[in-house]
């Protein structure tokens, strides 16, 4: 695995799948309660991480975030989403190091809730499994005749239980959900979770895209304010669609091909058993998926609908 190498006036505490955290080293000038958040250009897919990585990644990552943590502070008319990143208005000594620029935050330490908040406006992927087999999805019960990818009557929260390090997450029920974090942050999370989705749907939809589903985290910050967290609204996760493909399409595949690392997905379902060490990804498979996270960006931040 590729690691982020030593950062002048950071310190590394912990690397997952994709990021990589520091926070400020001691004596640093920086303020204690912030912290680096660094994109790589790792690629993970059934738990594992993949090589090569993609390149760029980090950088397509943290650009799209940023722009969406802009929209959703008034940059699209709605009210104000309180997010995690640091002012530099609050801190003039705040600046991220040359060797991680364009695929770093600086953010403030929040306390995290154990959640991860999906929303589902689309019937698909494990959804689709569970639909065919109860007519349910995460334990909700939905009109029958739906088929894959077909959108949804209104938009579902369908939280996940956020596991230890090395285990998988694990659908929850809102009860459930109640049980983690009591009634009412948990209705705060569903709120805002569906909020920001319906808010991020129209802004896709004007873009000729489909924000199929998505996933959220959101902490606490001093002042106990629910503050959206991590990235939000990328291709790592969200699955988007082109509209057009979506209406036009022969096949599930071609109306629900997302603009992320399913190339990776599908390429390895094809060549490897999930047993061992994965393969290495090729030069072809490693391109395409590039093409895929930088034509969402462009597609998104471009000016013209």
């Amino acid at each position: 695995m590729t690691t982020t190498p030593p950062l002048p006036g950071w310190t590394h505490v912990y690397s997952g799948k994709v990021r990589d955290l520091y926070r400020p080293a001691a004596g640093s000038e920086t303020d204690d309660g912030r912290m680096l958040v660094v994109a790589s250009d790792r690629v993970s897919a059934f738990d594992h991480v993949l090589s090569p990585g993609i390149p760029g990644k980090g950088t397509l990552l943290t650009t799209l975030s940023l722009w969406w943590f802009d929209q959703l502070a008034g940059g699209d008319g709605g009210r104000p989403i309180p997010n995690h990143l640091a002012s530099k208005a609050d801190d003039p000594q705040l600046r991220i190091p040359d060797a991680v620029a364009g695929r770093a935050m600086i953010v403030s330490s929040l306390d995290m809730l154990p959640v991860e908040c999906v929303v589902r406006g689309y019937l698909t992927g494990s959804g689709w499994a569970e639909y065919r087999a109860a007519g349910t999805v995460c334990g909700i019960p939905l009109p029958e005749g739906l088929g894959d990818g077909d959108r949804l009557p209104e938009p579902i929260f369908t939280p996940a239980y956020k596991a230890p390090m090395g285990e998988h997450d694990e659908n929850i029920s809102f009860a459930q959900t109640v049980a983690l974090v009591g009634a009412e942050r948990a209705a705060q999370l569903r709120d805002a979770s569906l909020e920001i989705y319906g808010r991020a749907s129209a802004i896709v939809e004007a873009k000729g895209l489909i924000l199929a589903d998505t996933k959220f985290e959101f902490g606490i910050d001093g002042a106990g304010i629910l503050t959206l967290a991590d990235e939000v609204l990328t291709s790592d996760s969200s699955r988007y669609w082109d509209a057009r493909a979506w209406v036009t399409g022969a096949t599930p595949a071609e109306r629900m091909a997302s603009f992320d690392k399913q190339i990776v997905r599908d390429w390895l379902t094809g060549v490897w058993d999930k047993r061992g060490t994965p393969p290495e990804l090729p030069a072809e498979i490693v391109e395409r998926t590039a093409a895929k996270y930088r034509e969402l960006l462009e597609r998104l931040t471009s000016r013209a609908g």
